[in-house]
């Protein structure tokens, strides 16, 4: 999975540290490792957009790192390979020592994991399941202002999944924690990969039950029912909570244009 670079290898680079991508003018740079003087690094090949190879180099650039969040808008298998290196470059970083025995780890070279020669322990990067639910109320949607968005975003209620309890009951509790709300008529929509750090968003849509909007201010900033037709600032297009309201506004039409 690791191999030392000769110089010759081309394709897709992404050059990850801390969290953060290298993005010259802003984009994911394309060529040979010996463009990018590269030679001699450590690379992982991590997959292939536009047929090409996309390749992760665990080093920080000076100049022009960026969030991967700059990525967002482009297309989803480059947005998800590019979250993919972030995630493993924080694993590999935060995996050089064992946690068990504390000798030095090295990376397996026949999957993503770290291993320990002294104790034999093997170590998986950890990926923290969240959910994602937009609730439906007659012709209007839910939508919340969180205290880590900023640029007013309104979107849909989410959270981390917690120990022992289902995904059906992470949405119940989130709802009814955040909101003071109860849904019902759950379905799953989708899911995404979502590098912020390493989450997994698992995405439904439900229905309005019951209970009185109001807020948890430690984890909200506001929320409200919006009619369909006349909505906040939305996240961008391509992240899962964007389609879950499209979704939703697509059945508020169906139902209430006439």
């Amino acid at each position: 999975m690791e191999q030392q670079l000769q110089g010759n290898e081309s394709g897709w680079w992404l050059l990850s540290h801390a969290g953060k991508l290298w993005l010259p003018k802003g984009e994911v740079p394309y060529g040979s490792a010996n463009d990018f003087g590269l030679s001699g690094e450590k690379a992982h090949r991590i997959g292939e957009w536009q047929s090409e190879s996309v390749w992760l180099v665990c080093k920080e650039r000076s100049r022009e790192m960026a969030s991967v969040r700059q990525l967002l808008n482009e297309d989803r298998g480059l947005f998800q390979l590019a979250g993919r290196a972030v995630q493993l470059e924080g694993f590999y970083r935060a995996h050089q020592f064992c946690g068990y025995c504390g000798h030095p780890m090295y990376v397996s070279d026949r999957e993503w994991a770290c291993l320990c020669n002294n104790c034999r322990q093997r170590y998986y990067p950890q990926i923290a399941p969240c959910i994602i639910v937009a609730i439906r109320r007659d012709d209007r949607i839910l939508l919340a202002q969180h205290n880590r968005h900023r640029g007013g975003i309104y979107t849909a209620l989410a959270g981390f999944v917690e120990v022992g309890e289902t995904l059906e009951q992470a949405v119940a509790r989130e709802v009814q924690e955040e909101s003071n709300l109860q849904v019902t008529n759950l379905r799953y929509i989708s899911s995404q990969p979502w590098p912020f750090p390493h989450s997994l968003m698992v995405a439904y849509l439900a229905d309005y039950a019951g209970g009185e909007l109001k807020i948890d201010t430690s984890e909200l900033l506001d929320a409200d029912w919006f009619r369909y037709d006349n909505l906040p600032q939305l996240p961008p297009p391509g992240t899962v909570a964007r389609r879950l309201i499209e979704d939703t506004i697509a059945l508020c039409r169906s139902e209430h244009d006439y």
